[in-house]
């Protein structure tokens, strides 16, 4: 199966050289595939992606346990002894994922990821993964 993919490269690029102290940007899938990266190798990105899928699972139970919310997760962030990680929904069966230094501007980051989600949010939708021919 070959889909299509819009190319935000670019778009991860602005975002990290708009906030100092960003280190990594990633978009991947609920299920936890990258999508596009900037900032990391490969590597590193499928398995921050892959550990985002966990994360934005348990998020998502969480969220349910708000009566009167909608059940969705929106925004996680996690301060550890060196930084900060941002995981934000993006669209249907997407997510940006952002890792950034302790000094990070953490409402500026919020700002950017909000208006980069946004701007291209119906890129960052994952498509169902379809097998056999696609019509």
């Amino acid at each position: 199966m070959t889909q299509q993919r819009f190319n935000m490269d670019w778009m991860l690029k602005d975002l990290a050289s708009s906030v100092p102290q960003t280190r990594h940007v990633i978009v991947l899938s609920s299920d936890g595939l990258r999508m596009a990266q900037h900032g990391t190798d490969t590597d590193a990105a499928d398995r921050l992606a892959a550990a985002c899928a966990g994360l934005q699972s348990l998020s998502t139970a969480i969220a349910a346990e708000f009566p009167h919310g909608d059940g969705q997760m929106r925004l996680v962030v996690i301060e550890v002894d060196g930084g900060f990680f941002y995981l934000m929904a993006a669209g249907a069966g997407a997510y940006l994922a952002v890792l950034a230094d302790d000094d990070v501007d953490a409402g500026l980051m919020g700002q950017r990821m909000r208006d980069l989600v946004a701007r291209i949010g119906e890129h960052l939708t994952s498509p169902p993964r379809v097998s056999g021919p696609v019509a």
